[in-house]
């Protein structure tokens, strides 16, 4: 059983995976957890067909990647 700061700090992990607004290196400098630990996280903690949609979701997101972003904002420049 996981300790109640764990299970919040896990909670809170899982709350901002599933935020479109939120990107991934956000929760790295908020949380310290890259996007391979975030992905382990939702697995091990979502039934497997929420975790499923989830990775549908956020890989057709460009709003969870800001490096994705910069290019695409780079590229309207021109």
């Amino acid at each position: 059983m996981l300790s109640s700061s764990k299970n919040r700090l896990v909670n809170k992990v899982i709350d901002f995976a599933w935020s479109d607004k939120i990107s991934f290196e956000e929760i790295f400098s908020e949380l310290n957890f890259s996007e391979t630990e975030v992905i382990k996280i939702m697995r091990i903690n979502l039934k497997s067909k929420s975790f499923r949609n989830w990775r549908k979701r956020v890989s057709k997101r460009k709003s969870k990647h800001k490096k994705l972003n910069e290019v695409i904002d780079d590229q309207s420049l021109l």
